[in-house]
């Protein structure tokens, strides 16, 4: 009797590995079962993974035109490109898309002027250049 002793408690990685396939089968089942491109398992797991890594881009995109706001560059046309990007996966970035673009300058038929594109990513590239010169070569 003294041999008997209590199972081991899984390992960590062991529950984090099956945690991790069980979401895999949930998202697949999901997007199987909205039919809109999706026929079998492989096609269903390459679009969740072609979605995720959608919605990965547009949050460094949204977070880089975050920090382009506040530093020189075309912060609000940088989160207009990560929003863009997240608004066809994630619902409400399409209501903040709306409203970025409402205040982003624009001609007439609602085009980014060229003058205020350009000149943002002018300032940007000056400022990204003098800050290295400024840390590495002086």
């Amino acid at each position: 009797m003294a041999d008997e002793r209590p199972p081991r408690p899984a390992r960590p990685e062991h529950r984090l590995h099956d945690a991790l396939e069980a979401f895999e089968d949930a998202a697949v089942e999901a997007e199987l079962e909205t039919g809109l491109r999706e026929e079998t398992v492989a096609e269903a797991k390459r679009h969740v993974l072609f979605r995720v890594g959608r919605i990965v881009a547009g949050t460094v995109v949204t977070i880089a035109g975050l920090f382009l706001i506040v530093l020189p560059g075309p912060g609000l046309v940088v989160v207009a490109i990560g929003l863009a990007l997240l608004a066809q996966d994630v619902p409400f970035a399409r209501r903040l898309l709306d409203r970025v673009r409402a205040r982003i300058p624009s001609d007439a038929e609602g085009n980014v002027s060229k003058p205020v594109l350009y000149g943002g990513l002018v300032v940007s590239f000056g400022a990204v250049c003098s800050s290295l010169w400024w840390a590495f070569l002086r």
